[in-house]
């Protein structure tokens, strides 16, 4: 006879059971989690490497200050709407025929500028937009 006494037995953890829970709140965290760093991005805008165009007879600049200030060919234009744009735009190409609308906004300069000179383009009938870009030199590029 065994008259010994029984051995107790070791309790057993089950790892399995905890991993998966585990695993569960952590999909949860990151399906839940919302990264608010969109709104701090620093943009820096990028600069064109093409070549001058030579000969462009129809052309019309029109400039973008960084406060909002708009000039159509180095006259200044009253006001910043765009509606005042616009007829200056009309102005500046009755006598050319299919002008290109250069923009040369400062780097500063409000998103929304830049787009109140599109629509007055659009406004006045010049499909043709350009935007002139710094080059890697420090001059001008279209």
């Amino acid at each position: 006879m065994n008259f010994r006494k029984p051995r107790p037995e070791e309790p057993e953890i089950n790892l399995i059971a905890f991993i998966d829970i585990l695993l569960v709140v952590l999909i949860f965290l990151m399906l839940s989690t919302t990264y608010s760093k969109f709104t701090e991005l620093q943009l820096t805008l990028p600069a064109a490497e093409a070549d001058k165009l030579r000969d462009r007879p129809a052309e019309i600049i029109v400039s973008v200050a960084a406060d909002g200030r708009y000039a159509v060919n180095r006259l200044a234009v009253e006001g910043r709407n765009v509606d005042r744009l616009a007829a200056a735009l009309t102005a500046a190409a009755k006598d050319q025929k299919e002008p290109v609308v250069i923009v040369s906004a400062d780097a500063t300069a409000a998103h929304q500028a830049v787009i109140n000179v599109l629509d007055a383009a659009r406004r006045a009938g010049l499909p043709r937009l350009t935007f002139a870009a710094q080059t890697g030199d420090g001059s001008a590029a279209r």
